[in-house]
């Protein structure tokens, strides 16, 4: 009987110890306790060395795609300023770069030959009118006699032609005197239009051509317009959204609203209206000039600049933006990484379009439920696995930051 006084341990035939089944029994429980501890660990450890990125739902509301194009500022108006009569230059009567008003006092050529022409003609029109009086004095006196038969009827006819061709010296000294009087104001050369004027190219005591020599230039100041060229793919686009407004591209697409970006002035934004469009595509370049009007009270915007129009190049749809951050380059396609519940990356070829209140409009490839990666890219790996903090998207990217 196997008492504990005489319990003794069974010995194999080779001498050693056998272990009981219970002990045996304790130390599998033991040894599946101990594995699931380091498996446990070694996951935990797994899962913090998942690489962190940040996803988000893409925006989705209705937008109108914008295209944007490079073109260059003209004034509405722009007047060379030359001078109708010829004479030497007496008096500057403008500041260079000043502003003037249509009327004003520009330039002034030496009144003195004019003056004495017209003093000349104004005197042959005085002769000219005693010598008609006269005429008309003789052929009425004629005109009585010859009633009364103490007159011949050859003498009536010398008093009317001599009445006739005083009336005709009459009209040429008047012709003569309205021509002096224009040369006389001609040589004060006044601005045509409102606007602002160059500087002066030609100095006091020169000699001015007519209609040659270049004194100086206006131009408008409000309203500018803006010139640019679109291609002839994209005018049947805006020709068929024009006609859906109820407008033509000649007719500026109905005032269709646009904006425009000059250089150093990134936060600036100017808003005007397209208002013309040419009758033809340029046989030369295959696109066709558009024009748009800004309004430029303050006249930061000068002719000549050049800027970056946006125009809607689309009617409103339903569309889905993301963060420009989001869209990586696979060779010739652009992706976007998405990440599934489990935290899998799978990579997804969209098409991109513009960039509308700071996302990239994503055309084909993204239905809007998706969850795609916006941070930590360069960690993103398809088929690799990824620890996520979701963030939301705000509707424009000015008005806030990402919020968690």
């Amino acid at each position: 009987m196997d008492t504990p006084e005489n319990r003794q341990l069974h010995r194999d035939a080779g001498g050693r110890p056998r272990r009981s089944a219970g002990w045996l029994a304790r130390a599998a429980v033991s040894g599946a306790f101990l594995l699931g501890m380091a498996f446990s660990s070694t996951a935990f450890a797994q899962d913090q060395q998942l690489p962190v990125v940040t996803a988000a739902k893409p925006v989705v509301r209705e937008i109108v795609e914008d295209d944007e194009f490079v073109g260059r500022f003209e004034a509405v108006d722009q007047v060379a300023i030359r001078s109708r009569v010829s004479g030497y230059l007496d008096k500057v009567s403008f500041q260079d770069g000043a502003l003037v008003n249509k009327g004003d006092l520009l330039f002034t050529i030496d009144q003195r030959p004019y003056q004495a022409a017209f003093d000349a003609a104004k005197s042959q029109v005085d002769v000219a009118k005693s010598l008609l009086e006269f005429s008309k004095m003789q052929l009425d006196r004629a005109d009585e006699l010859a009633k009364t038969g103490n007159i011949s009827t050859a003498t009536v006819d010398d008093r009317r032609r001599e009445y006739l061709s005083a009336q005709a010296q009459m009209q040429g000294a008047t012709a003569a005197l309205t021509a002096a009087s224009l040369n006389l104001e001609f040589t004060e050369i006044k601005a045509p239009l409102s606007g602002r004027i160059d500087r002066r190219l030609v100095s006091v005591g020169n000699l001015v051509q007519p209609d040659s020599t270049l004194l100086t230039t206006i131009v408008t100041r409000d309203p500018i317009d803006f010139y640019f060229d679109v291609d002839e793919r994209l005018y049947f686009s805006y020709a068929r959204d024009a006609k859906a407004r109820g407008g033509t591209m000649q007719e500026g697409a109905g005032g269709l609203d646009v904006e425009v970006r000059v250089a150093d002035r990134a936060e600036a934004v100017f808003k005007g209206k397209l208002d013309f469009a040419e009758n033809r595509i340029d046989n030369a370049t295959g696109t066709m000039r558009v024009r748009a009007r800004f309004p430029n009270a303050d006249g930061i915007l000068q002719p000549g600049m050049f800027g970056r129009i946006n125009v809607p190049g689309s009617l409103p749809h339903s569309g889905v933006l993301v963060p420009d951050e989001a869209i990586g380059a696979d060779q010739d396609r652009r992706i976007v990484f998405l990440v599934d519940e489990a935290g899998m990356v799978s990579a997804k070829p969209v098409r991109t379009g513009p960039l509308l209140d700071g996302y990239r409009v994503i055309r084909s490839g993204l239905t809007g439920g998706e969850t795609i990666i916006v941070n930590g890219l360069m960690h993103a790996r398809p088929g690799t696995k990824v620890k996520v903090e979701m963030v939301a998207l705000p509707p424009k990217v000015e008005t806030a930051g990402l919020q968690q």
